[in-house]
């Protein structure tokens, strides 16, 4: 099913709760693994349907429920007519990394990478979305490759697959020839072991001051 008006009309079938069967089957596949995992789902809430990723720690207990703060409304996600948009930020810490789920469209709204970047101290993003190759597909790419170097984290950007979308990318907190952004399979399903690396991340932010030379002016 598409993403579409045409799917967000089956809403009261498609939506769970947040302690539905997608959430019992991957808190099992969680504790299987011994590891976190975040998914998303279409979430039935008391004041209506939310765009949610769901948090599963490696014991399997839900730990985090984001939910999208920022609702895309052009082209096929008409989201504003089925949704409600979230009212928190959420992030949760794992050895070390402080990680923070967004959903699609809010990588287009920097502030909001910005504050858990810089007001959270969060240093990898996970980004999920389903972009459509439409008219604003190809600047995707560009947002995601932005937010990563503007805040100096690491970000995962992860679409859908099929020949209508695809073109997931990784990106480490400084890009250039000798640390390119890792891009996925255009189409397939890809899945990949992506190595996180606390030095670098360091070593990012002391030669490249982006963050400590912001102006306190901009608080006015």
């Amino acid at each position: 099913m598409e993403y579409s008006a045409g799917a967000f009309t089956q809403l009261n079938g498609l939506a769970e709760p947040i302690d539905g069967p997608s959430t019992q089957a991957f808190s099992h596949l969680a504790q299987e693994s011994g590891a976190m995992v975040v998914f998303g789902m279409a979430r039935s809430t008391m004041r209506g349907f939310a765009i949610s990723q769901l948090i599963v720690d490696g014991t399997g207990q839900m730990v985090e429920c984001y939910d999208k703060m920022h609702l895309c409304h052009y082209g096929a996600s008409t989201e504003k007519d089925f949704f409600q948009a979230g009212e928190r930020i959420v992030f949760v810490d794992l050895k070390g990394w402080r990680i923070a789920p967004i959903i699609c469209y809010d990588i287009r709204i920097p502030e909001l990478s910005r504050a858990l970047a810089v007001d959270h101290d969060v240093n990898l993003l996970l980004h999920c979305g389903a972009y459509f190759r439409d008219e604003s597909f190809s600047s995707w790419h560009s947002f995601v490759i932005t937010r990563a170097m503007e805040n100096q984290v690491y970000l995962l950007s992860l679409n859908r697959a099929g020949a209508d979308y695809g073109g997931s990318l990784f990106c480490p907190p400084w890009i250039d020839d000798d640390q390119p952004a890792q891009y996925f399979e255009t189409h397939d399903e890809d899945f990949r072991h992506l190595e996180l690396d606390p030095a670098l991340l360091l070593d990012v932010r002391s030669r490249y001051t982006f963050l400590k030379d912001r102006h306190l002016a901009y608080q006015c």
